[in-house]
């Protein structure tokens, strides 16, 4: 029987071997490190070297690439780090492993909230943080914003996964940003008061509890709807609530990103910024952003017809590198108001 040590390290050299399977540096490829699921991102690098030539490498993996970049310094074979969410984009710029990028292209491509002030990463995909709720027993209109969620009404009716996950994190940190600490404790707090029980599971879980009628409201990301919808198994989860753009008269839905950042040590750097700015323009923007029903960043690239059915919406344009200034704050406030307790 194998243990979970020795599980886990066989996932390491295996992780490991494929690292270093990368040649370090080649006239015609580009070496990726990707947090992203490999069905999300291949079509896209498939594109780019059919047009280029340029030959993409990929390696993924779901945690232990900002670790393994820093263990490989300057001897690092990845040009490029994919992920989602801007918690591990400014993790791998704080851990030191990433470079500033200055193109043109990619700042008339991605709205400056969406990148880095400093140029260290740039969103290819957005995400909005939406409300579902319950069609049987929330009427239209009686949620409409992210503070509403505090208000006593919704006392044991909500349900949220852990207010220490990366997308929970990054939604108070927005709450910091927009109201002060101070408001956005006691709005931290109001939400844990009116929890329909102990946050757990995905974004998915929290849609499924719904229609169990475990709870009546839930904030997840987007396009777990588009991903319901199209699972034969999850697709009464979705049917069973309604979809709340937060905010819409006041700043608008709190965006997040999928993004990508060029290694400090990049071998093969003109490269990786040549398949930065593929990823930013129209072609590959459409491309990418239909993989996971996400939005595309740049502006007037269509949207998926199934997020067209969603509607139009007000995004909040606070820049995500506002957002990621109180993330460890808002990480704090998780605890201080023992919110996963």
């Amino acid at each position: 029987m194998n243990t979970p040590s020795r599980t886990l390290a066989a996932a390491a050299a295996a992780l490991i071997a494929a690292f270093v399977a990368f040649p370090a540096h080649s006239q015609g490829v580009v070496n990726v490190y990707s947090y992203r699921q490999p069905f999300l991102i291949t079509p896209m690098f498939e594109a780019f070297t059919r047009e280029t030539g340029i030959k993409v490498n990929v390696v993924h993996a779901k945690k232990g690439l900002i670790e393994r970049l820093e263990q490989e310094g300057a001897n690092s074979p990845a040009d490029l780090i994919v992920t989602a969410d801007i918690g591990r984009l400014t993790d791998a710029v704080q851990a030191g492993v990433t470079q500033a990028v200055t193109n043109a292209t990619l700042e008339a491509n991605i709205p400056a909230q969406y990148r880095d002030p400093e140029h260290h990463w740039f969103g290819l995909t957005s995400r909005a943080r939406i409300i579902v709720a319950s069609k049987d027993r929330v009427a239209p209109g009686a949620i409409s914003s992210y503070e509403d969620l505090a208000d006593p009404k919704w006392k044991g009716r909500v349900c949220t996964r852990s207010g220490k996950h990366a997308y929970m994190v990054a939604l108070t940190a927005a709450m910091i940003a927009h109201h002060g600490e101070a408001k956005a404790h006691e709005w931290l707090r109001g939400l844990k008061a009116n929890l329909a029980r102990r946050p757990q599971g995905n974004d998915r879980a929290q849609v499924k509890a719904i229609m169990e009628g475990v709870c009546d409201v839930a904030v997840i990301n987007h396009y777990y709807m588009g991903n319901m919808m199209n699972d034969k198994n999850q697709a009464a989860w979705a049917a069973s609530v309604n979809i709340v753009f937060p905010n819409q008269q006041t700043y608008g839905t709190h965006m997040n990103v999928s993004g990508i950042a060029l290694t400090k040590s990049a071998p093969n750097k003109d490269n990786a910024i040549k398949l930065m700015v593929f990823l930013s323009g129209d072609r590959a923007q459409q491309l990418y952003a239909e993989q996971n029903f996400e939005y595309p960043v740049k502006p007037g690239v269509p949207w998926s017809a199934l997020l067209q059915s969603f509607g139009a919406y007000k995004a909040d344009d606070l820049g995500l590198g506002e957002v990621a200034k109180h993330r460890k704050t808002a990480s704090k406030l998780a605890d201080k108001v023992a919110f996963d307790t």
